[in-house]
């Protein structure tokens, strides 16, 4: 596979104050990017831009809400003004969402969830696609197993990684020999979204967590090779490439197992 450097390269990174998003800003800038990064705390933002000029590179933090639109119209404006065109986007803003006790289906989670999780990256996406035109850029939709096949009590965060699957496996047709598309798909990454449900996560610690999940940085370093090698897609782990490929021939098989991983982590 052919290696595109990232020297010099304008990538732009929503949800980038925490998490895998401030890992791959980390990563991606020791690589020579100029990075621009983007997620609702102006603090923690700066916090990262400051990390990443600590080590001699640049970086632009805009605070911004991808639900919104304008304010996601607003993001790439200040981006292209500061750096030039985008070279690489990155749609890695998300949140978690979970049952609530004995709501099955707790609508107003559900509709959050998928407007920051799923809309979120389509309205970056939007704004950003007349300046990836112009660089032949790459788009990468950090999506979840949860794209591939569904996790318990997380019915809205299994429908918007499943919505970011279509979106972006559909662009990536529209966009052919203009634009190219990578979805990724992590499993379980040490990062503050196992809390999204205090119920839940009653027995989890942030030490129980890191020793069970991928560690970001590994995470962050796998995307970047991904980008460098322009591949369509990455689905992390063995197991997590081994059940997407059973899913479709043992479904009943697969959900088994994932039900008793699900009760042993939260257990």
């Amino acid at each position: 596979m052919a290696h595109h450097s990232l020297q010099r390269k304008h990538v732009v990174i929503t949800g980038g104050s925490d998490g895998i998003g401030r890992a791959l800003a980390l990563e991606v800038a020791r690589r020579g990017a100029r990075v621009t990064l983007a997620a609702r705390s102006a603090d923690k933002l700066a916090a990262v831009a400051q990390e990443i000029a600590a080590a001699d590179a640049e970086a632009l933090a805009v605070p911004t809400d991808v639900a919104s639109e304008a304010s996601c119209r607003d993001l790439v404006a200040q981006a292209v003004a500061r750096f030039g065109d985008v070279d690489v986007l990155v749609c890695n803003a998300g949140i978690g969402s979970a049952a609530q006790g004995e709501e099955v289906v707790p609508v107003a989670a559900i509709r959050k969830t998928m407007e920051v999780n799923f809309m979120g990256a389509v309205h970056a996406t939007a704004a950003a696609l007349p300046s990836l035109r112009r660089t032949h850029g790459l788009i990468v939709g950090v999506s979840s197993w949860q794209g591939l096949f569904a996790f318990p009590n997380s019915a809205g965060y299994a429908a918007s990684k499943h919505a970011m699957q279509g979106f972006f496996d559909s662009l990536r047709l529209d966009l052919r020999d203009a634009v190219d598309v990578l979805v990724v798909s992590p499993g379980p990454v040490a990062t503050a979204i196992h809390f999204t449900d205090p119920a839940r996560a009653r027995n989890l610690t942030r030490t129980r967590i890191e020793k069970q999940c991928m560690p970001v940085a590994e995470c962050a370093g796998l995307i970047r090779s991904a980008i460098e090698a322009r591949r369509r897609d990455l689905v992390m782990t063995r197991t997590g490439q081994l059940a997407a490929k059973l899913y479709p021939f043992f479904p009943d098989f697969v959900d088994e197992q994932i039900v008793r991983a699900s009760r042993r982590f939260y257990s």
